[in-house]
């Protein structure tokens, strides 16, 4: 007998979609069966016409704790999370301070406890003292993080020797390396040369040749090193014509976030600081030639890099259009942004699964647990209703950014209830329960 079973609904994993029942106990998937087929459950839920998808892992967010709560933390950013069907999120390390030893990576464990709405893995940094990887690795959190421009000099890489060298000290470790595409030079002589503070100077300080030569320095460091890595946030034609020349050269994958595939520079003239971030939007050709891409399966995850911050952050004058704060929010429109993409015909429900729950899931190290609707999987599973449309609001997000660029968007579906290990966790937008998020590690 299961714990429950959810009857009637349309199961789609990346593979596509298929008629199916979903048993559950445990809180795992205990059994994928065919419509109707007789089986007994202390609890049955008939949710006909409705559409199942697994979990979505949000490979890239910023929960921002320790030292930044008054942006978010992990109870406000997991609620957030799990309203936007994401129900793992891969929390990065660039808080206060920076996770980049064992022990401030185990008292950010030990923050977490009790305290998120859904499960957590969470990412390490690479700084410049290489000797703390080892105690790192045992703690084994999804991925290490190195940087290539744009932060402090105890974490920057800005040379192929100097990724090269770090990539080395992970030869043989059971892991992943995510890479900021960037070029500090670039960077640094352009702040040199453009004093005014405008959007334009911003956007000439990261153009898309320093994301290009990024993303050709981290794929042939990993080729030459034989290490694992993933590039994070491209967003650029010139990106995807370098990743589509150099991605078979290594073990690598890509990224791109949802706020890249619909908007561009010409943006910032409306929406301003709620949208500036690094990388800078581009053009709407990059746009175009961004899609495209995600059209033909160029890209492996997309992700949010969820990055609140105060609204009294955003609202505040500046000098430069640099110095605003970067980022926004993301976890809790992810999945209805994704489903824009199907209702523009661009993706379909099976390339959402792929690119949001799969894709992360399998390469950061969780693809035996989660990504997936199949039997010895967590029950993480979101019931979507394809006949019901929704909207997005500012009204409606519990993030404390207090807004999301895409108010007032409208999508052709509606999620009503997400599971978490078999635990309903929300409801008609509602949390239900205690926090009931784990910890998650990479698996071995």
């Amino acid at each position: 007998m299961f714990e429950t079973l959810i009857r009637g609904a349309t199961v789609v994993n990346a593979d596509g979609p298929d008629r199916r029942d979903v048993g559950i106990t445990g809180g795992k998937i205990a059994a994928v069966i065919p419509p109707g087929e007789r089986a007994e459950a202390k609890t049955v839920l008939d949710v006909s016409g409705s559409l199942l998808l697994p979990g979505l892992v949000d490979a890239h967010a910023h929960l921002r704790e320790p030292g930044l709560t008054h942006k978010e933390d992990f109870s406000s950013g997991t609620h957030a999370a799990a309203l936007g069907g994401v129900t793992t999120v891969l929390d990065m390390p660039t808080d206060e301070p920076w996770t980049a030893n064992a022990g401030q990576l185990a008292d950010k464990l030990a923050m977490a406890e009790g305290r998120i709405h859904v499960d957590v893995g969470l990412q390490a940094v690479v700084s410049r003292d290489l000797s703390l990887i080892p105690s790192l690795l045992d703690l084994a959190p999804v991925s290490f993080e190195l940087f290539t421009a744009d932060v402090p000099e105890d974490f920057l890489f800005p040379t192929f020797d100097a990724v090269a060298g770090a990539l080395r000290r992970f030869a043989g470790a059971d892991t992943l390396i995510g890479i900021s595409p960037g070029d500090q030079s670039m960077l640094t002589s352009s702040i040199e040369r453009n004093l005014g503070g405008t959007i334009a100077a911003f956007l000439d300080s990261r153009p898309p040749q320093a994301e290009a030569g990024g993303i050709r320095r981290a794929v042939l460091a990993a080729a030459r090193t034989g290490t694992r890595v993933h590039v994070r946030q491209i967003n650029s034609e010139l990106g995807v014509e370098a990743w589509s020349r150099l991605r078979d050269r290594a073990d690598a994958s890509i990224e791109t976030t949802p706020q890249n595939l619909f908007f561009s520079a010409d943006d910032y003239e409306t929406q301003g600081a709620r949208l500036k971030g690094s990388p800078p939007l581009r053009s709407r050709h990059d746009v175009d030639a961004l899609r495209a891409a995600l059209s033909a399966g160029l890209i492996d995850i997309v992700a949010t890099d969820h990055a609140p911050h105060a609204p009294a952050e955003k609202a505040a004058s500046y000098a430069a259009f640099a110095d605003i704060p970067g980022g926004m929010p993301g976890l809790q429109t992810l999945l209805p942004t994704m489903l824009k993409l199907v209702d523009d015909g661009l993706i379909t429900l099976a390339d959402l699964v792929r690119l949001c729950a799969r894709n992360p899931a399998a390469r950061f190290g969780l693809g035996r647990r989660k990504g997936r609707i199949a039997a010895g999987y967590d029950a993480d599973i979101l019931i979507v209703d394809p006949r019901q449309a929704s909207s997005i609001s500012n009204a409606e997000q519990v993030s404390r950014a207090a807004y999301t660029p895409f108010d007032g968007w409208t999508v052709k579906a509606r999620l009503t209830d997400v599971f978490l290990r078999g635990h309903e966790i929300v409801r008609d937008q509602g949390m239900v329960g205690l926090a009931q998020g784990k910890i998650v590690t990479r698996e071995s």
